[in-house]
């Protein structure tokens, strides 16, 4: 079975009209009606010198170690398909078990699940014309098989929804599905465990914790939410559910990602707050993402890991009341 895609998939052809070519980004996402192109060229004419310096750097990085301060600065598009693959694990998977993602599809398929996935593939990047019917190659086709080869391969799982999101975006990147699967199963099996299991102990134990953090860190913000009796819960569940898919621009997401397979789940409560003032919905977040980051240190793995078992334990504790 093929799985790998044509690199050109996201590029315009020679015969395409340049306006078309305009208003679709480099990952194949249609850019909104009011997207300034002035401005975002002024922004690529600065920035271009960074990516190409930024780009020969990692060519001589990869012939050594990586190292965490690279990784903090942006991983070029080109090589992250080869990092993410070391950082997370997912290269030795693929080569530990040779033709098992494709043993998966061949294998007999519950109904079930064939049918929560295909309901979502309409769903899954509208905006994206690499998603859509009409493009060749189309990557619904290989986002299902994605998707079906992971709810077999991880039955406790299954599918759940937000997970087309993140093996969209591996597509995205990879422009392979062998690539893809490996790496959804560090995210959803090593990184981020019992995100997407039945009881979601995982996300409610993150969200929780993200919640005392505003706490520590920003008591004015956790006030009003609690005068105003907004559930915590509501406002992030789908930050941590699509990893920011859909929320920050793609780019922003990226950079997320590569210290997300590089650093672990820690990264997701120090997200960069570069993006984040555009996203109306979520302002009270930005205060406390300047908080964190204006104070040195201030946001450690020890905390957050003291935090996580405070947090399970309140839940677990929630859900299996002692009897009486």
């Amino acid at each position: 079975m093929e799985n790998h895609f044509n690199d050109q998939s996201t590029e315009c052809s020679a015969s395409s009209d340049s306006n078309d070519c305009q208003r679709v980004d480099q990952y194949g996402f249609e850019r909104s009606e009011d997207f300034s192109y002035e401005s975002y060229e002024d922004l690529m004419s600065k920035h271009l010198a960074v990516v190409t310096r930024r780009s020969k750097k990692w060519s001589k990085l990869l012939q050594g170690t990586v190292v965490k301060r690279y990784v903090r600065k942006g991983v070029p598009f080109e090589n992250r398909t080869q990092i993410w693959m070391a950082a997370s694990g997912a290269q030795d998977q693929l080569e530990r078990n040779p033709g098992y993602y494709h043993s998966i599809l061949k294998a007999q398929h519950d109904p079930k699940i064939e049918e929560v996935i295909r309901a979502d593939m309409h769903r899954t990047f509208p905006d994206n014309i690499q998603f859509r019917a009409s493009s060749q190659p189309c990557l619904q086709k290989a986002l299902f098989n994605v998707l079906l080869a992971y709810g077999h391969h991880n039955k406790d799982v299954g599918y759940c929804q937000g997970m087309n999101f993140i093996a969209g975006y591996l597509l995205i990147v990879t422009k392979d599905e062998e690539k893809s699967f490996w790496l959804m199963d560090a995210l959803l099996g090593k990184i981020l465990p019992d995100y997407y299991t039945p009881t979601m102990l995982g996300l409610k134990m993150d969200q929780a914790v993200l919640g005392e953090l505003v706490r520590m860190k920003v008591p004015a913000v956790w006030q009003v939410m609690n005068q105003h009796d907004v559930m915590w819960t509501l406002v992030v569940s789908r930050w941590f559910i699509c990893l920011y898919v859909d929320i920050l621009p793609v780019e922003t997401v990226l950079r997320i990602w590569d210290c997300l397979f590089y650093e672990g789940s820690k990264i997701l409560f120090r997200v960069d707050s570069s993006g984040l003032p555009h996203i109306h919905a979520e302002y009270l977040f930005v205060i406390y993402l300047q908080k964190i980051f204006m104070e040195p240190g201030g946001l450690s793995t020890a905390t957050i890991t003291k935090l996580r078992n405070m947090c399970r334990n309140r839940i677990s504790s929630a859900q299996n009341p002692p009897s009486h």
